[in-house]
């Protein structure tokens, strides 16, 4: 957990770079990505180096050899800014050095392209020393870390990539609680969010599980996979994962619709995800298989093509799509509707307020959540009307509930909501009656949630839109008469004519000397 103290440092180090002339929020995270991974590779090149002198037997696979000890953070820490600046910036320096690392690390391999742009001695020098006074050698602590650093960036992305709320994409991983022999995947991974939440979800709910050998291996290896196209969301995402305690290793830079992808089927067990909103592709960029499941350039449904594609027989997923997927008139929305309603098992359907992606954007969104079956199975749709995240919903996002950092947290709030109804966030009521979904059929249609069979689905051309199917009852409010209000405004009307005379009366009244 961060305290205070530490927040503080980490705000020093962001408004270092700011004041220091860099200003894109990616820019910086990234800068700052390239210094952590610097202090890691120092700290396990320290580790190998203590083993090896416990053991008496050479260092294994060495990090640095003796004459790259001048690169390692623990050596050039401390030095004056003009020394540092040509430790990082000289042929075979600093960043040369772990740009040329490949595949020797499983983060190094995303560091082609890379580019070093703190421009002064003077900025990196202050930036060292403030990462200095951040801890970095607990898990949860690292992880915090950089979570808090990726809280800040408050600009959209290209191609209408926006950061996920971290509740949103918890509220997303309870639901469909990942067990440790999952294979977890986000097409359009970012930062690498909703594999953290995931990766998070399993060491806090399958503490004793991991304690076994190889399911702690595939639980740091295999378990979560992504795709990225983004040279700076890639770097950035498998800083996120390597800081979480996880190695990047299934985290590939590759375009997830296009044809190089076309090994991903049946592959994962879980997706979760936000894909790209905006944009559409050329035909001939996108994988066949897609087109011919649904008809269309739109991104949004693409991706849901694809994840279909990618889930084996009974995998299942929680997508965050906008409001124009549910509703959409044109083939392609049709054609992806009904694939998910006749050939598969649709469950649910979490309409959210559009604020929820605010400052980044106001649509309106809501989140899918399905198993890939190949053989139908939609028999009834659970729907739930979220009005309330524990957030204001302008573009200021100001907190107005209860915050849960662990997902321990968040089911005391989920057992705290059972007792009595918290109103400032819907989130632990969402998860609970999710839980509890064979009481949900009694529902009525005016509820926040509620039950509709798939014939009525069918009959409605596969609107998936709440509002066609929540019923909305209207109070039916008496008013005065005409001259009931007449009269009304007579009586009020006389009596201001009456203070006024008193009042005209009072100031007549002589004054007494």
């Amino acid at each position: 957990m961060l305290t205070g103290e530490l927040r503080t440092n980490i705000d020093r180090v962001w408004n270092a770079f700011w004041t220091g002339g860099l200003s894109n929020p990616l820019t910086v995270i990234e800068q700052i990505t390239y210094l952590l991974f610097l202090r890691r590779l120092d700290e396990l090149q320290t580790a190998k180096e203590s083993l090896a002198n416990a053991t008496q037997a050479p260092i294994d696979n060495p990090i640095y050899t003796p004459e790259q000890y001048d690169l390692r953070w623990s050596h050039f820490n401390g030095k004056d800014p003009e020394t540092l600046y040509r430790l990082f910036t000289q042929p075979n320096g600093v960043f040369e050095f772990i740009r040329s690392m490949g595949k020797e690390s499983a983060f190094g391999r995303y560091m082609k392209g890379a580019t070093f742009m703190i421009p002064t001695p003077r900025l990196l020098a202050q930036v060292v020393d403030l990462l200095n006074l951040v801890p970095m050698r607990d898990r949860d602590t690292k992880g915090d870390v950089y979570e808090y650093l990726l809280a800040k960036i408050a600009t959209a992305g290209q191609n209408g990539q926006f950061r996920t709320p971290r509740h949103i994409i918890k509220m997303m991983v309870a639901i469909l609680a990942p067990q440790p022999d999952d294979i977890i995947c986000d097409p359009s991974a970012g930062s690498a969010g909703f594999l953290v939440a995931a990766g998070e979800y399993v060491a806090e709910t399958h503490k004793q599980s991991l304690l076994k050998t190889a399911t702690q291996d595939h639980y740091r290896h295999r378990m979560l996979m992504g795709m990225e196209f983004d040279p700076t969301m890639i770097r950035i995402g498998a800083m996120n994962l390597l800081l979480h305690g996880i190695e990047p290793e299934q985290l590939a830079d590759v375009d997830a619709l296009s044809k190089s992808n076309a090994s991903f089927a049946d592959s994962a067990t879980m997706v979760l995800a936000n894909p790209p909103f905006k944009g559409s592709l050329d035909a001939d960029h996108v994988m066949p298989d897609l087109i011919r499941m649904v008809e269309t350039k739109k991104t949004e449904l693409l991706f849901l093509a694809l994840i279909l594609r990618g889930l084996r027989p009974g995998g299942r997923a929680a997508v965050i799509v906008p409001d124009g997927v549910l509703f959409g008139n044109s083939k392609g929305h049709r054609q992806i509707r009904r694939e998910l309603v006749e050939h598969h098992h649709l469950q649910a359907v979490i309409s959210m307020p559009s604020g929820v992606f605010k400052p980044y954007a106001g649509v309106s969104t809501a989140v899918l959540i399905f198993t890939r079956t190949n053989t139908g199975g939609t028999n009834q749709v659970w729907f739930y009307d979220m009005r309330a995240d524990g957030y204001s919903l302008d573009d200021k996002r100001a907190a107005t509930g209860p915050d849960f950092e662990k997902f321990a947290d968040l089911e005391r709030l989920i057992t705290q909501n059972e007792e009595t109804p918290i109103t400032t966030t819907d989130i632990p009521d969402i998860i609970s009656r999710w839980r509890n979904r064979a009481a949900e059929s009694s529902r009525a249609r005016t509820d926040q949630s509620f039950m509709v069979p798939v014939d009525e689905i069918r009959e409605n051309a596969y609107d998936l839109s709440i509002n066609r199917y929540k019923e909305v009852v209207y109070a039916q409010k008496s008013y005065d008469t005409p001259e009931t209000i007449i009269a009304q405004i007579n009586a009020l009307d006389a009596e201001r004519q009456d203070d006024l005379k008193a009042l005209a009366e009072l100031l007549a009244e002589p004054v007494a000397v």
